[in-house]
């Protein structure tokens, strides 16, 4: 997205026509900005993966409160959670539960 350097508007897109360049332009004022066949790419920027903690350490499971609720994956009844208010004040909490059984450790939210 470019904007004009003199009114600051957006500048909007033309295609080429009759033989003119492509180019970019301002509604508001007579900024033209003619564009080159080649296209250079300013900067690039290196996205970096973000280290996700887990839910549940091994100190929360078991300290955590249990509750009978059935797993999806293995079908254990038992399950660890912990609530925790995920988006707006006026939403209704994310209860997060993990199970106990030592083969699984499936996590799931409700």
């Amino acid at each position: 997205m470019e904007f004009c350097p003199t009114c600051g508007n957006m500048l909007l897109y033309e295609l080429p026509h009759m033989g003119r360049s492509a180019r970019f332009y301002c509604p508001t004022c007579p900024y033209v900005c003619y564009l080159e066949s080649r296209v250079k790419i300013k900067r690039r920027q290196h996205l970096v993966k973000k280290v996700i903690e887990p839910i549940f350490s091994q100190d929360d499971l078991d300290n955590a409160p249990k509750a009978e609720v059935t797993c999806p994956k293995c079908g254990h009844g038992l399950a660890a959670y912990k609530s925790m208010q995920t988006r707006s004040a006026d939403e209704p909490e994310t209860i997060l539960y993990a199970c106990l059984e030592k083969s699984c450790r499936h996590t799931w939210r409700d």
